[in-house]
């Protein structure tokens, strides 16, 4: 089952490795901050279109950020380069 907390850790951590505010991240992805905050900290679960939407505003493939998704789901480890 998916772990929204996860998604959210998961998002959060790519987010702040490459350095970008919720600010610039809900800009680019076209969603209000308030909502990739609800997201971040798990309240929210992103559509696939929001996920993917988000995928490129971290300038990461939505395959790329899925696999990342999976790694933590499944060693519950937060996001790694």
């Amino acid at each position: 089952m998916l772990d929204a907390s996860k998604i959210g850790l998961v998002i959060q951590t790519c987010r702040e490795e490459k350095r970008l505010s919720q600010e610039v991240v809900s800009g680019l992805a076209g969603i209000g901050r308030t909502h990739l905050s609800a997201i971040e900290r798990g309240q929210r679960k992103p559509t696939l279109e929001t996920f993917f939407r988000i995928a490129e505003a971290l300038d990461i493939s939505p395959s790329e950020l899925m696999k990342k998704v999976e790694d933590t789901l499944k060693d519950d480890t937060p996001c790694l380069k």
